[in-house]
């Protein structure tokens, strides 16, 4: 579809990067709907639509009839869209009208929090504070080593911490922030690691102390950077690309079964896997570090948002892995661990199936290629009911750490049992 002349400068900075001095992608009166096809043609329409509009942000997207589709629309493109369905025959419901109410909230909080000077886990934090804040934990605990897991392509480190209160454990890899604007998982890997360390909870110490942990809050912190200073609803790096292009999804830019699956080949999308597999420095570079500490980490973990999954590979075919029944019911019981503190309901399930085919991914290329037997994403909250998924309200943050943290307890307890950590022999 074509853009109107009245929305074309904000089209081009929301879809392509572009910015022109200091302009900030704003989304006044974009709405957002929520929409569910009932028909393999009415699917069509919407993969179609996601394909061909610049003007349309899908948050969430569905592979199947009955599958729900919450998408952001652009003012200017309101009149073509609501067309469109209306002649398909697909039904919409309204869920928001203003989406930079919410953005607007959001950073106001943060300003306030930021003027205070404190680090807590009641409010969403800059690159720079994250960072600073493990360059005071290296500094505050003898347990805390700081490390670089790479860099982006603006040069900005990938930095990340490893915990650990003795040789011989077996190592646990957590990775935050692949995708920009999902700023509940960085939030969610600091809470975690703040708890790793002070914690007195004798699960929590239990798994603190007999694993060495690495952690990654923000992988992509190029994209993390520009989420907070031109567009909150930034997915991929930042890398420049021909016709005014940026950035590639850095979750379907790993070298296992690269662009096979669920990934797209238009720079302009969200989901492009880039020109070839590795393509972005954020995920050469991370993915060199991982590889460094093949035969000392057994397990590898992604944070995400959003939706309330406990996924495992693969994600590039419907085929199971070796140990699918294994991965199937730890998910089970880490999930159900995860419902006890607030009630929050988890599906669980491997890639491909659960949620849809996606090629290219951290967790698929740790397992695939490294031979991390202990390989989940986590989609954090909110469900798939929920239109603000991305600007999850910060009085949220502790309650997600909390359940999660629940979680992963049962997660590493349970494949302990089955044994996953016996051949530890780089430990």
């Amino acid at each position: 579809m074509g853009l109107s002349v009245a929305g074309s400068v904000v089209a081009i900075c929301l879809c392509f990067g572009v910015t022109y001095g200091s302009e900030v992608a704003r989304y006044d009166n974009y709405r957002v709907y929520e929409v569910i096809p009932t028909s393999s043609s009415q699917l069509k329409l919407l993969n179609d639509l996601k394909q061909s509009s610049d003007s349309l942000i899908f948050l969430e997207s569905g592979t199947n009839v009955g599958a729900k589709f919450n998408i952001v629309v652009a003012p200017h493109k309101l009149a073509d869209f609501t067309e469109a369905l209306h002649n398909e025959g697909i039904r919409a419901r309204l869920l928001e009208t203003n989406m930079q109410k919410s953005i607007d909230e959001e950073k106001q909080r943060m300003v306030a929090k930021r003027a205070r000077g404190a680090f807590d886990f009641n409010n969403y934090y800059e690159l720079e504070d994250i960072h600073a804040w493990l360059d005071k934990l290296a500094n505050q605990y003898d347990q805390v080593e700081l490390l670089e897991g790479g860099h982006s392509y603006e040069n900005r480190s990938i930095k990340g911490v490893k915990v650990s209160y003795k040789s011989g454990n077996p190592g646990v890899f957590i990775e935050g922030g692949i995708h920009a604007r999902e700023w509940i998982s960085p939030a969610t890997v600091a809470y975690i690691l703040n708890e790793l360390l002070t914690s007195t909870d004798p699960k929590v110490r239990n798994i603190a102390e007999n694993y060495d942990w690495y952690m990654f809050p923000s992988v992509n912190p190029d994209g993390y950077v520009y989420t907070h200073k031109k567009d909150r609803l930034w997915r991929k790096t930042r890398t420049p690309y021909s016709g005014g292009c940026f950035g590639a999804d850095p979750n379907r830019n790993w070298d296992f079964h690269w662009a096979e699956q669920g990934t797209s080949s238009r720079c302009q999308s969200e989901t492009y896997g880039g020109p070839y597999a590795f393509s972005e420095v954020e995920t050469k570079t991370l993915s060199e570090f991982v590889a460094s500490l093949k035969g000392k980490i057994q397990a590898y973990i992604s944070f995400h948002s959003y939706s309330q999954l406990l996924l495992f590979p693969y994600g590039h075919t419907h085929e199971h892995t070796p140990n699918h029944n294994d991965l199937d019911e730890i998910a089970k019981a880490t999930v159900t661990s995860l419902a006890k503190r607030y009630g929050t309901k988890y599906k669980y399930g491997n890639i491909y199936d659960a949620i849809y085919p996606a090629s290219g991914a951290s967790v698929d290329w740790a397992y695939g290629t490294l031979d991390v037997k202990i390989a989940y994403t986590y989609e954090l909250r909110p469900g798939s009911g929920s239109w603000n998924g991305f600007v999850l309200p910060p009085k949220q943050i502790v309650p997600t750490g909390e359940e999660t943290l629940d979680s992963l307890v049962t997660l590493l307890e349970e494949s302990q049992k089955r044994g996953y950590y016996e051949n530890c022999k780089d430990c």
